[in-house]
């Protein structure tokens, strides 16, 4: 038998599958099926498991900073200054267990990826029916399927009776797929529109069918995207391009540093050993050490404010990339509707139109009037009569079952039967007033449905189906003003059923009589409740939203139109179009997908090409889904965001998962993770500066030939503990009021951009020239030894730490304009950081240490007025800058 993959099993007539796959119609034998196994494998997907926890602590130490800081950790050893490199390795444990348990917990948490094929099938073999693990399938094998059923492999089906797929999972079309056999399917046609095929991971609405295992495991549809996965690199988060850049400025800076001080040194007359020492403190001074720790804290706390708004995060980079993106691209069923079809509208064959409120498979919600006016059941004849009729021709039941609703059997006529409770009566008070009599079971083949009832002795029968052919049936009806009235509710998005009625003599189940139309239904699966605010939020924060699904262009387009996502059907394209595109215009790929917010009928390689495309055109992409299609697309995006009811593979792909499955969290998430970069910004702010601090203030000391002001376990001590406490208290920051308002910050733009380089330039001059200023002062005319002199700036030098923090709380607007009390966390850390340092002062360990030694209560008070320099300075900057831009 030839091999299974890369074939056109939809294209081929029935008997030539069967002859490929040396199939029978008594099935394979199971030596026979064994016999194939050992040559296909088993059908099963790859796993995926949780990483082990030594995984994700490794991960914690691959970051650009982590290995600068290992650098520095190695020279103070090579020199050694032992206490400097314990310093940076209790750092480094201190951040990987922070970070490592974060991960872990996430993990932990979206644990999600199972095997979606770990199912039971009933197959035949050798003549006889029997039921089996579906890892056992083969190709060749017959499978038995019926409503409910996991579809087990890729079958060609061979066998169908009122037979339909939901596969939403692989196409994104909401509306279950009706299988037929008995028509040719075209070679090129989509996965969506092979009509003869079942596959993989699908789950089988109604009817029953059989069909001939043609693809198992990694072959699969699901199969193939899965490989798709394994061969797809993810893209890095913002952050971490961020990080990785701002690294590399740093380690220019402290190599640049070091050579130029060292040199200066050296024509000094400094002695090469203490000319180390030089560079250890330079390098001390210019790495931001417990940058971090204060980073995976930020994180960590925007993770877990993301949670209390549904948003889980598996990694903790993803926190920030949220807020970074530029571009959203959607999914529509499930994540933008409800996934579930819905009446809105009921079009009389009269012309009146009827309104009907509400979402899904349930009875709330109301039926208006063209005028606004609430009808209920008992007011209007004519609605009366269809909806009786609409009742009568349904085999679904829907009902309020403690406070639930549950329904059973085909969702449309479960939809369908929510009118009845939305028009204040009840589908039970309706059929009790007759019985049923007969049925015209619905078949692909004749489009319709029909019902038998008896009410008083009299026969009635009720039909619903295509319109077209209840049309064909239908007397007095001018079939032209109903097919104006079907295609404006197509045009509109709606899936159009048609209703009829007639009182007849007899019941015929095998063919209908003239009929008398009574109108038309419109279905559509509805936008969730509070998307179209989520996406004008998103909108009003310079963030594009464009959808991507498999489902039908008008129904897409209506539905981006209801959500402002498009306005004309200019902005949509079809996955048809694409492929023409990429065959013969590969070039004019990213040009033509410009412009356009709607993509329909699209594949899932598709979709990884337009956010691929989306990419390379300057967008930080982050990509919404639940389907297996959506796998590849989540992989690719700079984010990938699963919906928490979706499928396990678009879980294990995401970075994050939104629990109430809800788009509306989307716009919460962006808010957070814009006030977790903010916050990280102020953090870095914070470091950077005052690390600038202390590297002037050595140039300062080299120029002006003093010996250095700090030694380089006191310059550890106030990046990593007095300023390492305070800074994590601006991780708790909630945000500027005007977070969501503003433009995503350009995708190219490094954290230290223009602004934070100016307010740096300005901080640090600022601290040194008071810092050196002091030192100068104390040893030349004050006449201070030393020891004493670098205890007293050391405590200066935390005082303006402590002074500058609130600077950094916002790097637009005054100090004096954010709440002083807003972040207990802040003050609690700014206290603490300078009882922490008093402390030290007090007790010999520490004294030995440091080098430092208590400190009178005036001469405190002095530095401490005198700390309060960096305060002026900024909010004279901030003023100036502000005019400027005036």
């Amino acid at each position: 038998m030839e091999g299974t993959e890369q074939t056109s099993w939809h294209a081929m007539p029935t008997e030539q599958v069967i002859d490929r796959l040396k199939g029978s119609a008594h099935g394979l034998t199971e030596e026979e099926a064994l016999n194939r196994q050992n040559t296909f494998g088993k059908n099963v997907l790859p796993g995926h498991k949780k990483p082990p926890l030594v995984q994700i602590i490794i991960r914690q130490f691959l970051s650009p900073l982590i290995y600068v800081l290992i650098g520095a950790g190695v020279v103070s050893l090579s020199l050694g200054e032992f206490s400097d490199a314990v310093f940076i390795a209790v750092i480094l444990f201190v951040n990987t267990l922070i970070g490592a348990a974060q991960e872990w917990k996430a993990e932990t948490s979206a644990e999600a990826l199972q095997n979606m094929m770990k199912v039971r099938a009933t197959v035949k073999r050798a003549n006889r029916n029997t039921n089996i693990d579906a890892d056992n399938l083969v190709p060749g094998d017959l499978v038995l399927l019926e409503s409910g059923n996991l579809v087990p492999a890729d079958l060609r089906l061979l066998f169908v009776n009122h037979f339909s797929v939901e596969e939403a999972i692989l196409t994104g079309e909401s509306v279950p797929v009706t299988k037929r056999v008995d028509l040719p399917v075209s070679e090129t046609a989509s996965v969506g529109d092979r009509f003869n095929m079942a596959f993989a991971g699908t789950t089988v609405a109604t009817g029953r069918a059989n069909g001939i295992v043609v693809s198992t495991a990694r072959s699969t549809e699901i199969g193939q995207i899965a490989q798709e996965l394994s061969t797809t690199s993810a893209s890095k988060a913002p952050l971490v391009m961020r990080m990785e850049k701002f690294a590399h400025m740093v380690s220019i800076v402290v190599l640049a540093a070091c050579t130029i001080l060292g040199v200066l040194g050296y024509w000094s007359g400094i002695p090469l050993e203490q000319i180390f020492f030089f560079a250890v403190a330079i390098a001390v001074s210019a790495i931001p050490e417990g940058l971090p720790i204060a980073m995976t804290v930020a994180l960590s706390i925007g993770t877990s404010r993301m949670a209390r708004r549904n948003v889980i995060i598996r990694k903790l980079t993803a926190v920030e990339g949220l807020g970074s993106c530029t571009m959203i691209a959607t999914d529509k069923t499930g994540t933008l509707t409800v996934d579930q079809q819905t009446v809105k509208i009921l079009q009389l064959a009269s012309g009146k139109r009827y309104n009907v409120s509400g979402q899904g498979y349930n009875g709330i919600g109301e039926i208006t009037d063209e005028s606004g006016d609430v009808i209920t059941f008992g007011s209007r004849p004519e609605l009366d009569h269809f909806i009786e009729s609409a009742v009568w021709c349904n085999d679904a039941s829907l009902d309020l079952d403690n406070g639930h609703w549950a329904h059973q059997g085909d969702a449309v006529d479960a939809a369908i039967l929510a009118i009845a409770y939305k028009a204040q009566t009840h589908p039970n008070a309706i059929r009790e007033n007759g019985e049923r009599a007969g049925a015209i079971p619905f078949e692909s083949e004749r489009k319709f449905a029909a019902s038998y009832y008896r009410i008083n002795e009299k026969t009635f029968i009720a039909v619903k189906g295509a319109v077209e052919v209840i049309l064909e049936h239908a007397v007095n009806v001018n079939r032209n003003e109903v097919n104006a009235m079907t295609a404006q509710l197509a045009d509109e998005g709606y899936r159009v059923l048609g209703l009829a009625s007639a009182a007849v003599d007899l019941v015929d189940e095998d063919q209908l009589p003239k009929i008398e139309f009574l109108g038309l239904i419109a279905l559509i699966d509805p936008p969730r409740e509070g998307v179209a605010d989520s996406i004008k939020h998103c909108h009003a924060a310079g963030i594009e939203v464009c959808m991507i699904t498999g489902d039908h262009p008008l129904t897409a387009l209506a539905i981006a139109r209801d959500l402002n996502i498009a306005q004309s059907a200019d902005e949509l394209i079809t996955g048809s179009e694409l492929e023409v595109i990429e065959r013969e215009r590969p070039d004019d790929f990213n040009r033509e997908i410009l412009g356009k917010h709607v993509f329909a009928r699209v594949s899932p390689k598709q979709k990884q090409q337009i956010v691929a495309s989306f990419q390379a055109s300057g967008h930080y992409v982050a990509v919404t889904g639940d389907g297996v299609n959506d796998a590849p697309a989540l992989k690719t995006a700079n984010i990938g965001i699963a919906m928490g009811y979706g499928t396990d593979v678009a879980k294990g792909t995401a970075s994050i998962i939104l629990t109430d499955n809800n788009f509306v969290s989307i716009a919460a998430g962006i808010e957070e993770g814009r006030n977790a970069y903010a916050n990280l910004r102020k953090i870095i702010y914070l470091l950077v500066s005052t690390g600038a601090a202390e590297l002037l203030m050595i140039t300062l000391s080299l120029l002006a030939g003093t010996p250095l002001p700090f030694l380089p376990a006191q310059i550890l001590w106030l990046n990593l503990v007095t300023n390492g406490i305070q800074d994590k208290g601006l991780a708790f920051e909630s945000g500027e009021r005007d977070v969501m308002s503003q433009a995503p910050r350009p995708p190219r733009e490094r954290i230290f951009n223009r602004q934070m380089i100016q307010q740096t330039l300005v901080a640090s001059s600022a601290m040194a020239v008071t810092a050196f200023g002091l030192w100068y002062y104390l040893l030349n005319y004050e006449h201070y030894n030393e020891v004493e002199a670098r205890n007293t700036v050391l405590l200066l030098m935390v005082l303006l730490q402590n002074f500058h923090v609130f600077n950094t709380r916002s790097e637009k607007h005054s100090a004096f304009r954010t709440p002083l009390f807003s972040n207990w966390w802040l003050i609690g850390g700014i206290a603490l950081a300078q009882l922490v340092h008093i402390v030290a002062m007090q007790v010999p360990v520490m004294q030995n240490l440091l080098q430092v030694q208590p400190i009178s209560y005036a001469n405190w008070t002095k530095l401490l007025l005198t700390a309060a320099i960096i305060v002026v300075v900024l909010e004279t900057f901030k003023a100036v800058k502000k005019r400027a831009i005036k």
